[in-house]
């Protein structure tokens, strides 16, 4: 049997085996790629090269630095007060997600062929961001907030982006899919970052949490997100629900929905609202980061027989 090698103290051990940060920031590399970054730089109480994580300025600029060094995109940037993802965390996403769609096969479908569909894709516009840049597969992205969508259009066009990602404006907020698949269009994938918390009151608390952690006191949202980011009426539990039960009348048209779940307490309901869907198959994908533990929920209308048919035709080896 093989050795196992036990990663260094240096070594992310719990993000994917593929994610290009497992390893501690490189600083003096990032600020070669983003040299903006240097004046945020400096050393921490244990002697290394960190940034202050409380100034929002410092966060922005280490996620231009990382994006630009790791994923080639020379342009990133948000609207004030609007989410701010970590990178690390999103990258997990999108490896564990090309584990998905590579079951059975062994082999990773890579390209434009491959089509994904973000419902929520923020002005961050990040998974399509890295998503395409890891693996060239073509984007759309949707979400119900205008500005958003303005943001995240002009951010795509300045990286010249606008032939492999898509920004579309979903119209009603009670709606996922409806108004945004086009009648005979098919993805093979979509993706969801919901919003974690079920009311205003609850997301501000949670910031406060946050700040706390961090040393800082004060519940502003700073670069924490928008209302449409952070919560919406019955927290990410509804919010899987509904888009649950939208998805199934889109059954044909994705090989696998998925959606993020941050708290577990969330999935029974999940549960029970596929199998009140009709999924054929679900799967519960376990995702960590640091002390942040999450799962991603897969799951598909379609049968053994269509999921080979699918893959032979959408994905040549």
């Amino acid at each position: 049997m093989p050795q196992k090698i036990k990663p260094s103290r240096d070594e992310k051990d719990k993000l994917h085996p593929r994610n290009r940060h497992r390893q501690r920031y490189n600083f003096p590399q990032l600020i070669k790629s983003y040299p903006e970054l240097g004046p945020f730089v400096s050393l921490n109480q244990f002697n290394d090269l960190s940034i202050d994580f409380k100034n929002p300025n410092a966060v922005i600029a280490l996620n231009k630095a990382l994006l630009k060094h790791f994923y080639n995109i020379a342009l990133w940037n948000i609207p004030e007060g609007y989410l701010c993802p970590p990178i690390p965390g999103r990258a997990d996403y999108i490896h564990y997600m090309a584990d998905l769609l590579a079951e059975g096969e062994g082999i990773t479908p890579k390209g434009k062929a491959v089509k994904v569909l973000d419902i929520g894709v923020g002005a961050n516009c990040i998974y399509p961001l890295i998503g395409n840049s890891e693996y060239g597969w073509s984007f759309v992205g949707s979400d119900v907030d205008r500005s958003s969508i303005r943001f995240a259009k002009n951010m795509i066009a300045a990286n010249g982006l606008s032939k492999a990602i898509e920004i579309r404006q979903q119209t009603s907020a009670n709606h996922f899919f409806t108004g945004i698949i086009k009648t005979g269009e098919i993805f093979d994938l979509t993706i969801c970052n919901p919003p974690f918390h079920a009311s205003q009151k609850e997301a501000a608390a949670g910031t406060e949490r946050k700040w706390s952690n961090l040393g800082h006191k004060g519940a502003e949202l700073n670069f924490g997100g928008s209302k449409f980011e952070l919560w919406c009426e019955g927290g990410e539990e509804r919010f899987v629900e509904q888009m649950i039960a939208e998805s199934s009348v889109f059954a044909k048209s994705c090989f696998w929905f998925t959606s993020l779940i941050s708290k577990k307490e969330s999935l029974p309901a999940c549960y029970y609202a596929l199998k009140e869907a009709g999924a054929l198959e679900v799967k519960t994908i376990p995702m960590a980061q640091g002390q942040k533990v999450s799962r991603v929920l897969a799951w598909t209308f379609l049968d053994m027989a269509e999921q080979n048919t699918w893959k032979a035709k959408r994905w040549p080896k």
